[in-house]
């Protein structure tokens, strides 16, 4: 009989767990549904396989909110065989959320090269109209800056010849139009002199320590789920106790 409030503090314990994770899972699959509904063209700056990564968020949270239920429905059983299947499931979790933190902290440089590429390639092949110059007019437009390192990354565009600097770069729309924005002397004092891709990576190496600490945090709190649920495994194996 002592072995009843440690089985029902177990389980209490696992299913508030498993409730947390499976918000954790509702959220990823709700900002993977918002990165591809509103920040396709901006994450098609950042990296080259840039439409895989909302789908990953909500393939992943789709997963987690699945096992989220699944957790709670094996401690509502108390099913040895379904508690082990999901701390399985959670080592996994764990692990992939492991990696993917190491990876990123690891690989920021290669990222800040990749978006200087990416972003220097659609700066030079800008024409206003196709996605990759559409993200480029918001991201000077509400960063307020203009070009890669500056204005005159737009000298050598093959727009800059018949249209000038876009006018995302200008600090004030009403005061801008072409013909200044052609001119190579004029333009200078209608447009930000602030460059895009040290805006970006300031803020990405600002954030970078805090990204890693909430995705190891994360990681790590996969551990207590496992824990949980290995332990109420166990003893309702060893005393053979049976849920109603």
């Amino acid at each position: 009989m002592e072995t009843k409030p440690v089985i029902t503090c177990l389980k209490t314990l696992l299913i508030v767990y498993s409730f947390v994770f499976w918000i954790t899972g509702a959220i990823l699959l709700a900002v993977g549904v918002w990165g591809k509904l509103m920040l396709g063209p901006y994450i098609s700056l950042i990296a080259d396989n840039s439409t895989n990564a909302p789908y990953v968020l909500i393939g992943t949270g789709t997963v987690i909110i699945v096992f989220g239920l699944f957790g709670c429905f094996a401690t509502c059983r108390g099913s040895p065989w379904m508690l082990k299947l999901y701390a399985m499931f959670l080592s996994l979790v764990f692990l992939a959320e492991l990696v993917a933190g190491i990876s990123g902290f690891v690989f920021r440089h290669e990222i800040k090269g990749t978006f200087h590429r990416t972003y220097t390639e659609a700066v030079q092949k800008y024409d206003a109209v196709d996605e990759a110059s559409r993200a480029v007019d918001n991201l000077q437009h509400r960063l307020r800056c203009c070009g890669v390192y500056n204005y005159t990354s737009w000298f050598s565009s093959v727009y800059y010849p018949t249209k000038g600097i876009p006018a995302s770069c200008c600090f004030n729309a009403s005061d801008c139009n072409e013909d200044d924005l052609r001119n190579a002397t004029i333009a200078p004092s209608k447009v930000y002199h602030q460059g895009c891709y040290e805006l970006v990576t300031s803020f990405m190496e600002t954030n970078m320590a805090i990204i890693a600490g909430v995705t190891f945090g994360i990681a790590f709190s996969q551990l207590i789920g496992m824990l949980l649920a290995c332990c109420l495994s166990r003893i309702i194996t060893a005393n053979q106790y049976e849920m109603v």
